[in-house]
């Protein structure tokens, strides 16, 4: 058994985490995280500024508790795993440079990890099953508030090349992330950020039909998407009914009706690519594969062919990235003491 830090920080949830692998199962020992919601609630969105000193703030604490609860001490584990792509670059450097002390002063390696590798990796947390259960090609779908991409899988995960996604890319959104669609409609509707998961909370008992929103690029030959025109659509039904005094009274049919065109748009691609590429599985990760709708959706679409991450699992978190580095780390990538300072943060590392 290995067992490995890992570091997450690309963004405003400062995690660590340490998960063990034995026999290709990944079991999470402990998971730290500090969310900055609250911090950034009164900006309708995350401060980078903000985000990066609270990082500074936090991220001892979070890695010492983890070490605690978890009772590992640095001579158990095999590395450091960090996310050190993409994302913001200040609060990236925070989490990089804790790993890169971290290990210096412990003789470890460190793994960096592209924040996305981690996501995908997120499925076989606590999940001794899934790696057994998931048949190749699988399409992999990626929907959070930074990213909403398709890939088709042909081999194992612990058979990655290096930056893989890059060629398994099918689909992707050419403007705003299904996440992000979530939260910048809401804040139209007067929702407090991040307002995703209050849409699907109060889209309950709503009319899906009362209004009708676009869904982008329907074209069946397209398996990219587009919220943008979304965004337009719903800031001109909040100014209808805000003119006539009914935004408060159409609030639930608002939000069912924004919740549907989202989720419409995401099933009908995943529909399309996992029929052109003749997938054998799904896997859907990322923030908003926690939306109830779309789960169930995707449930009924594919039943037992359908695999995806343990709620805790599905945001950012270390865990994800520890899982992600273990692969990296058999695969002989990562650095060793005399190389920590090559290591360096990438806001931009697209895949």
């Amino acid at each position: 058994m290995k067992q490995y830090l890992g570091i997450e920080t690309s963004c405003d949830e400062c995690s660590a985490s340490i998960v063990s692998v034995e026999s290709g199962q990944f079991r999470v020992r402990h998971l730290t995280t500090f969310s900055q919601t609250k911090i950034h609630e009164p900006y309708g969105g995350v401060v980078p500024e903000i985000s990066s000193r609270n990082h500074l703030e936090t991220i001892n604490a979070v890695i010492d508790e983890t070490l605690l609860h978890a009772k590992v001490s640095p001579q158990d584990l095999a590395a450091v795993c960090v996310t050190n792509r993409p994302g913001l670059v200040g609060s990236l450097l925070v989490g990089v440079s804790a790993a890169k002390a971290f290990a210096y002063a412990t003789r470890l390696s460190v793994v960096p990890v592209h924040h996305l590798e981690g996501h995908a990796a997120s499925v076989f947390l606590d999940q001794p099953e899934v790696s057994q259960k998931i048949k190749f090609p699988c399409l992999l779908a990626m929907v959070s508030g930074g990213h909403t991409n398709l890939y088709v899988i042909r081999e194992p995960w612990g058979k990655w090349p290096e930056e893989f996604l890059k060629s398994s890319l099918v689909g992707r959104s050419r403007d705003d992330a299904a996440g992000e669609a979530f939260d910048k409609t809401a804040k139209l509707l007067g929702l407090p950020y991040p307002g995703g998961q209050l849409i699907d909370l109060k889209s309950a008992g709503g009319n899906e039909a009362a209004f009708n929103l676009p869904r982008a690029l329907p074209d069946r030959d397209v398996l990219d998407y587009s919220f943008s025109g979304l965004k337009t659509a719903v800031s001109l039904v909040v100014k209808d009914l805000r003119q006539k005094g009914e935004l408060e009274s159409r609030l639930t049919d608002l939000c069912a009706s924004i919740q549907a065109a989202i989720t419409d748009a995401l099933m009908a691609k995943f529909k399309l690519a996992y029929s052109r590429f003749r997938c054998e599985s799904v896997v859907l990760v990322g923030g908003v594969a926690a939306n109830r709708r779309l789960r169930s959706m995707i449930e009924k679409e594919f039943g037992d062919r359908f695999f995806l991450p343990r709620p805790q699992y599905c945001t950012d978190n270390a865990a994800m990235i520890a899982a992600a580095g273990s692969f990296r780390y058999e695969q002989g990538i990562f650095l060793t003491p005399s190389q920590h300072l090559t290591l360096n943060a990438r806001a931009h590392a697209e895949f």
